[in-house]
């Protein structure tokens, strides 16, 4: 019998002798939640029992949630999301898109640069929105990721209401490793509360209407308070030392900037916005120099689509460029 023969048995006999994997619904966690989802919501007991029967743990996602080894980089980040290619896709989804994105512009006081950019950095405008099985990958998370079990339990209950309001099979959709959806990647919860049927179809279909991606994302950032025309941020250098008191890792806006200022912060920005707030925001970049933001209120609700002051950064430079290339 010749080597590769012999190769090619041994990985059928291990894949036969290799263990099923462990179902998730036997599990007293699991109980404990299916029986809260029944007297909260009035779902069928049997019907989620087998349902999780089906559901399958995917280790990959939690390898994917877990914090890196080595702090974010700025630099690595910006390169990433802030390239010709994706600018390039942003004009011509804006082109294709042009008459949605003013009408939100218009409805709900956001700059469709933004929007636009946002879709850019979530999805490259549609073109990566993940192949996980959505109750997979949500119920790996909220079953065997204890650091963050509680909020992933969350939105796989959120995810349970959502196919249930809207009649889809729960196994039928896709998204990301942490079980965001569509071509805005919105989690299930944020679905449910901010996702419009923005061209008025009876329907909302975040993972093939760019239009319903398109107010909803106008919808979620208006509701976190998005300011209409308002500055999101400036770039600054800092001197002297007084500054680092502020550099403190805060999102949010609550130092005038013309405190900011007297600490050695420096930026283009009128003295008549001395009294608005702001937040001192550091970039950095392992073995470079730091780079500086001062970020205004609309910069913090950037963070509220993704809690990273590196996420709102690249959002904020990449709809510039987006506004520049009109």
């Amino acid at each position: 019998m010749n080597r590769l023969l012999v190769l090619l048995l041994l990985i059928a006999l291990r894949a036969v002798a290799a263990p099923p994997a462990p179902s998730y619904a036997g599990r007293p966690e699991v109980k404990a939640f299916v029986r809260d989802m029944v007297q909260r919501h009035g779902f069928v007991e049997r019907e989620l029992d087998f349902m999780f029967t089906r559901v399958k743990r995917e280790d990959p996602v939690l390898q994917f949630i877990r914090p890196p080894d080595k702090p974010p980089s700025w630099q690595e980040f910006r390169e990433l999301f802030l390239n010709d290619k994706r600018i390039a896709a942003g004009v011509e989804f804006r082109a294709a898109n042009r008459a949605l994105l003013e009408r939100a512009e218009r409805e709900y006081g956001v700059g469709q640069e933004y929007v636009l950019a946002i879709i850019g950095v979530e999805t490259f405008y549609g073109r990566n929105m993940g192949r996980y099985r959505v109750v997979d990958a949500l119920s790996t998370l909220a079953f065997d990721y204890p650091p963050r079990a509680a909020y992933f339990r969350s939105e796989l209950e959120q995810y349970l209401l959502l196919a249930r309001d809207l009649g889809f099979d729960v196994f039928s959709m896709r998204g990301s490793y942490a079980g965001a959806i569509g071509i805005p990647q919105f989690m299930p919860g944020s679905q449910r509360r901010y996702a419009v049927d923005f061209d008025g179809d009876g329907g909302i279909d975040l993972r093939r209407n760019a239009a319903d991606a398109i107010g909803s994302v106008a919808n979620f950032l208006k509701q976190h308070g998005w300011r209409p025309g308002a500055p999101v941020m400036f770039a600054a250098g800092v001197e002297g030392d007084a500054w680092r008191a502020y550099a403190d890792g805060s999102l949010e806006e609550r130092t005038p900037l013309g405190e900011l200022r007297r600490a050695g912060v420096r930026f283009d920005a009128p003295a008549a916005l001395d009294a608005t707030l702001g937040a001192l925001v550091e970039l950095a970049t392992p073995e470079r120099p730091s780079e500086y933001r001062v970020g205004l209120h609309n910069f913090y609700v950037l963070t509220r689509y993704n809690r990273s002051a590196l996420y709102a950064a690249a959002v904020a430079e990449l709809a510039a460029a987006l506004k520049k290339s009109q």
